[in-house]
């Protein structure tokens, strides 16, 4: 399961921001639909390495990126799909580039303010 790497990766990466901003709220991650993330194993295992980190408790969101190709011989470009169709629609070529879908990135982080209760005093 890639999905338990991924949290981990991206723990990593928001508790190194921690030290300057704090306790993390919620981490949104912008995900292509082509990316091969499923998304339900992707936030239990995001549960699991936040705890014991300034992450525990951070809600996990997602934003799917729809699959998008571009046709170089037309310049058409169309949404892929799941599974991905990579035939042009328009001449019947193959897709020549992705232009979007395979995206796995941190887009936000909210931090809670220094001063608010850690979920343990509440």
């Amino acid at each position: 399961m890639h999905e338990m790497s991924i949290a981990l990766a991206v723990v990593d990466r928001v508790e190194e921001h921690a030290r300057d901003h704090g306790r993390a709220e919620a981490v949104v991650l912008r995900i292509g639909e082509l990316a091969g993330v499923v998304p339900e194993s992707l936030h239990f295992c995001f549960a699991l390495a936040c705890e014991d980190t300034p992450l525990a408790g951070a809600e996990l969101r997602t934003e799917t990126v729809a699959g998008r190709a571009r046709c170089a011989p037309c310049d058409r470009t169309w949404a892929t799909g799941m599974p991905p169709d990579l035939t042009c629609p328009g001449c019947a070529g193959p897709a020549a580039a992705l232009l979007s879908g395979r995206e796995l990135e941190i887009a936000e982080v909210r931090w809670v303010p220094r001063h608010a209760p850690t979920p343990q005093e509440s």
